[in-house]
């Protein structure tokens, strides 16, 4: 079961990873001036294609990461209970798949369900003040949640995992403007200014874009070395 979890959190990884490099290459298509409108349209059905997947592996990085907790907790307890019982473990799956499909719905009729958007937001900011709350906790303690075998390894991942989340929030409040630029090219009324701003909006995520997929590469390193964890 334990190996089971480790090949499905590794997959989740590769894939997220794999998924956002795709979506940065078509996303160079998507702003380049010389290409005809349909083309650069079915540049934009592609890189929307392929960020379905990272966005799926983001959220159920969370569960199966939880899963592998439960399933080696090294001892750890919480008030006295194993560390994530197998019972709490299902309702956190059932969360998750939940979170799954709003992120769904969002994604496929962008601004169409406000709600939906700013529940989904609101989960990602419960989740993040939540891992790090946890990650920062894992560090400084000497025996966080019982466990003798100095998991700060963990902690790094949590961080890095909450800091992968955040800057996806930073992502989307950077291209808020790209969908009227977008739309206005479409109908044929580009000029230099609206594609300045289509331009902006997509340049300016990649400082966001290299901060996640740093975060998942490093976190994915600690996951393997666990560097500390016998000292």
């Amino acid at each position: 079961m334990l190996a089971a979890f480790l090949f499905l959190h590794i997959v989740l990884m590769v894939f997220w990873l794999g998924g956002d490099l795709g979506v940065f290459y078509s996303s160079r298509y998507v702003i380049d001036p010389s290409l005809t409108p349909a083309a650069r349209l079915t540049a934009l059905k592609i890189m929307s294609g392929l960020d379905l997947g990272p966005k799926i592996c983001l959220i159920l990085f969370l569960p199966s990461g939880l899963t592998l907790i439960s399933l080696d907790a090294h001892g750890g307890s919480l008030f006295g209970i194993h560390l994530l019982p197998w019972w709490l473990l299902v309702p956190l799956w059932i969360g998750a798949l939940v979170w799954v499909r709003l992120m769904h719905v969002d994604h496929h009729a962008p601004g169409q369900h406000p709600l939906v958007r700013r529940i989904d937001r609101l989960i990602r900011i419960a989740v993040i003040t939540g891992m790090a709350a946890t990650g920062v906790y894992t560090l400084i303690a000497t025996h966080p949640f019982g466990v003798d075998t100095n998991p700060k390894w963990l902690g790094g991942k949590v961080l890095l995992y909450a800091l992968a989340i955040a800057a996806g929030l930073g992502i989307r409040r950077t291209l808020r403007p790209f969908g009227a630029a977008f739309s206005k090219i479409m109908a044929g009324g580009t000029d230099d200014a609206t594609e300045a701003v289509l331009k902006q909006s997509v340049n300016g995520c990649l400082p966001y874009v290299w901060v996640i997929w740093l975060s998942v590469l490093l976190a994915g390193l600690l996951g393997v070395a666990k560097p500390l964890a016998n000292l």
